[in-house]
């Protein structure tokens, strides 16, 4: 029997789980645009659903993981069957996109900073 990895403290998993939920846009470009434009009461809305949505979908989440005690893919097997595989298999891919874009966009981070400190 293998062993699997586990988080070191349901913080730590809590705090990935809502950076990955929530975005980069979410965070920085998009309260921005919208105080600038007059849309506070909008924004405050968006947070309310955003964060009651988000709660949601991450406690599926982890009720299907914990169910099926197994990846995305295997998970989506063994709860739907083997068609449901591929949707598990489209979670991963976009996860895999995702962080390529958010590596560059770290770069880009480190870039202004390190231009920052030499000026």
């Amino acid at each position: 029997m293998t062993t699997r990895n586990a988080w070191g403290s349901r913080l730590g998993f809590i705090l990935a789980a809502a950076g990955s939920a929530i975005g980069l846009g979410a965070i920085w470009k998009f309260p921005y645009v919208t105080a600038m434009n007059g849309g506070g009461a909008f924004l405050l809305l968006f947070l309310i659903f955003s964060f009651t949505l988000g709660l949601a979908l991450m406690m599926a989440e982890i009720a299907l993981g914990r169910s099926a005690s197994n990846g995305a893919v295997g998970a989506f097997k063994k709860i739907g069957g083997k068609p449901w595989a591929l949707l598990g298999l489209l979670g991963v891919i976009a996860g895999f996109v995702l962080f390529s874009f958010y590596s560059v966009v770290g770069g880009w981070t480190f870039a202004y900073l390190s231009s920052l400190a030499c000026s």
